[in-house]
């Protein structure tokens, strides 16, 4: 070996660790991630802060929480800064992409994660319900990326989007709220035919059953999580982690070949569940 490459070194532990080789991977990005503070957000940010990137995510309620994640973030040797926003308000979408541009100056990566939900029958949604849900969940997409490309132009990106399972499969009580990740999903396809030669990337991540602050909503939460466990091939209920890795996968260059896709991240669940 030495003879065909005479720089090639046979030593394990002269080589770099993978840890060493996934704090380059995002190495001098920026990233924005909305509803970073808890749950799947704050694995996502703490997942790009760990690859190098710089963080900066938004809270709308929690201010203690997204206190804790942006020193998380910060102890992983990036830059990290927190902004309060409800991205259901489009001026406060505003604030929020206005101060990813004062603090950082442009931005790599955009996670629209930020999201609500009701959960009870279709019959007994109003319109109410439905305006909040479509607004915060869909339509905070389509002006986030509107804000994102300015930020990217220029130079490319990735747009990433957080839907769930519920877009496709019946859930109980989950209708409204499946309908709005259907339409992030679809919104997802639009704006990456648009936004692909510009270099941006987008994609969207749908989530299986994951043990989250969430799952405390449904009524039958513990029934859910045995169902879950015994119908996912993997043995096991996701955690934000795993959804995590798969986005951070997303924002890479590894993955510039895959776009407008929806990557279903569920254990295997929707093969059997």
């Amino acid at each position: 070996m030495s003879r065909l490459f005479p720089n090639f070194k046979n030593d394990l532990t002269t080589s770099p660790s993978s840890d060493k080789l996934l704090q380059m991977f995002h190495q001098g990005k920026v990233a924005l991630v909305t509803g970073g503070s808890r749950g799947i957000g704050r694995a996502i940010a703490l997942r790009l802060a760990s690859d190098g990137a710089d963080v900066m995510i938004s809270f709308f309620t929690n201010r203690t929480r997204a206190k804790e994640t942006l020193e998380e973030i910060r102890k992983k040797g990036v830059r990290g800064e927190a902004v309060r926003g409800n991205v259901g308000d489009p001026e406060h979408i505003l604030k929020i992409f206005n101060a990813v541009r004062e603090k950082f100056g442009r931005l790599d990566i955009f996670i629209s994660n930020a999201a609500t939900g009701v959960l009870k029958p279709i019959l007994d949604f109003d319109l109410k319900d439905w305006e909040r849900m479509i607004n915060i969940n869909a339509r905070a997409l389509l002006l986030g990326a509107q804000e994102a490309a300015k930020l990217m132009e220029g130079r490319g990106g990735r747009i990433i989007s957080i839907t769930s399972i519920g877009s496709t499969r019946w859930i109980p009580q989950y209708g409204m709220l499946g309908t709005s990740k259907a339409a992030i999903e679809s919104l997802t396809r639009y704006l990456a035919v648009e936004l692909a030669p510009k270099k941006i990337i987008v994609n969207a991540v749908s989530a299986g059953i994951v043990d989250t602050d969430s799952l405390k909503f449904f009524p039958d939460r513990e029934m859910m999580l045995e169902r879950t466990k015994r119908l996912t091939p993997v043995g096991r209920v996701g955690e934000p982690e795993d959804i995590a890795k798969v986005v951070v996968m997303l924002c890479s260059e590894d993955a510039s070949w895959i776009c407008g896709q929806t990557i279903v991240a569920d254990g295997g669940y929707a093969l059997l569940g």
